[in-house]
């Protein structure tokens, strides 16, 4: 499944394992480890990544900051800081768009050719994944459509169910 002319990519697996240049973690504030994909990035990674982390003294909701990938097979990993649902009433959207951005703009910085995204805010933090995948694919697109860094965006989902949400997505973008 493709979009943005073939630069984004959908597939459901383990986001540690992809051979991308860049995985986004959906990080807390701390950004000192958690749960969900946080918690599976910072063990895949190992403890160097915790002790950079310290080092960044927290990140804001809607912001992201990098570090190395460590033990992953990504060079960097970009600690984006989702909004936690709240009814959409607070600024989420806005916010949610905002972390896109964020990584993307590092990976472009960076000169990341890849960048890989699980579904930010959606596990623990309670966005519904449709509305989040929305934001995801818009802002994404949107990205794509201006820069030629990154040349490639893949959106790792946890279930069968999130994949076919994105591949929708960007089956109804794609359309001429």
């Amino acid at each position: 499944m493709g979009g943005a002319g073939g630069r984004i990519r959908v597939v459901k697996g383990d986001i540690t394992t992809l051979a991308v240049d860049a995985i986004v973690n959906a990080a807390n504030e701390s950004l000192l480890g958690g749960g969900g994909v946080d918690g599976a990035i910072h063990r895949a990674a190992g403890p160097g990544l915790l002790a950079e982390c310290r080092g960044l003294y927290g990140c804001e909701t809607g912001s992201a900051k990098a570090t190395a990938g460590y033990r992953l097979p990504a060079r960097w990993v970009f600690h984006a800081v989702g909004p936690v649902w709240a009814g959409g009433g607070r600024g989420e959207p806005g916010l949610l768009a905002s972390c896109y951005r964020s990584c993307l703009a590092l990976a472009r910085d960076a000169g990341a050719r890849s960048v890989a995204f699980p579904a930010i805010s959606t596990g623990v933090y309670g966005y519904p994944i449709e509305a989040a995948a929305g934001i995801a694919v818009r802002e994404v697109q949107g990205f794509l459509g201006t820069f030629p860094v990154p040349e490639t965006v893949v959106f790792c989902c946890f279930s069968d169910r999130d994949r076919e949400i994105y591949e929708t997505l960007l089956e109804k973008t794609d359309a001429p």
